[in-house]
């Protein structure tokens, strides 16, 4: 579990930085509106232009900090070694679209997470030997969203029944549903309490074959050519520079479908499945964080 982060402070890999830590931030840029992409195209023959549309670019923040441990030049050195092997971990380092946490807490607001890699480290030691190193610090986030601290998780099993039983005669293969079952708690209901698009992460866990999955709302699906066994799994995600569907063993499976629309609105709505299981024993699970566009 992540420790507790009070305002104004900021946590990377394991390092607090900010308002009462040992690395106080003199300025820090870019956790407003990010930059977009879009231009005005001039309308011929007429006043005026025509706005195109507007995309997020990725965020960069830019942190003016220091370490201030004075009297003790070596904890100053041990903070930025912390900083620079968070920042070199091969997992992420190395692996195309891998990413790491920047947890950011702001008055008024609980944590919330920014998903990059720090791309600049610059340390000053003009005034190490006192215990002060100013840094020059950025951090690049691809996915410009703010996310909650705490994922969230919600499993859906096959096997709802609605009409209240089978209808004779039964024939093998049974296609089951996750069905509509009534109540305030059913399964299938998905909150993300943000206020911008959230991106799950989809898994499937056999036995089971040609699974999918329905965004209720929208009507957006999922349709994956597979057929699992019990104990394996395929995982759909829809995160941005993710855009997957991989199989438990790494290998690929085949889908039609646009990954990058499959999204959770802000607010509730409701996901449902279907997939050819004899058992009824399949099952989905949906994980996602709660989105923003601001802190």
């Amino acid at each position: 579990m992540s420790s507790e982060l009070k305002d104004f402070q900021l946590e990377f890999g394991g390092v607090r930085l900010g308002h009462g830590t040992q690395v106080p931030i003199a300025e820090i840029e870019g956790l407003a509106r990010p930059g977009v992409r879009g231009e005005m195209v001039e309308q011929p023959g007429a006043d005026g232009a025509w706005p195109a549309p507007d995309w997020y670019a990725a965020r960069t923040l830019r942190i003016d900090c220091a370490i201030k441990t004075p009297g003790d030049p070596a904890a100053a050195r041990q903070l930025l070694a912390a900083l620079q092997e968070a920042a070199d971990d091969r997992r992420v380092r190395t692996v195309g679209s891998a990413v790491m946490p920047l947890r950011i807490k702001w008055p008024g607001s609980p944590a919330r997470v920014l998903f990059g890699r720090l791309v600049k480290l610059e340390a000053s030691w003009e005034k190490a030997a006192f215990g002060w190193v100013p840094l020059d610090l950025e951090f690049a986030a691809p996915d410009p969203r703010y996310y909650a601290d705490v994922q969230q998780h919600e499993e859906l099993r096959l096997g709802w029944l609605s009409g209240g039983g089978f209808t004779a005669p039964v024939q093998a293969p049974i296609r089951v549903t996750s069905g509509n079952p009534t109540g305030q708690n059913r399964p299938g209901w998905i909150t993300n309490n943000g206020t911008a698009d959230a991106h799950p992460v989809l898994t499937v866990y056999g036995p089971c074959a040609n699974p999918v999955i329905t965004h209720a709302d929208t009507g957006r699906q999922i349709e994956l050519a597979v057929t699992l066994a019990a104990g394996q799994w395929a995982r759909v995600d829809t995160r941005l520079g993710r855009l997957t569907a991989l199989r438990d063993n790494g290998g690929p499976v085949a889908t039609t479908s646009r990954l990058d629309t499959f999204v959770l609105p802000p607010g509730r709505s409701e996901i449902r499945w279907t997939a050819t299981d004899p058992t009824a024993t399949a099952r989905l699970t949906v994980a996602w964080r709660d989105a923003y566009i601001a802190l």
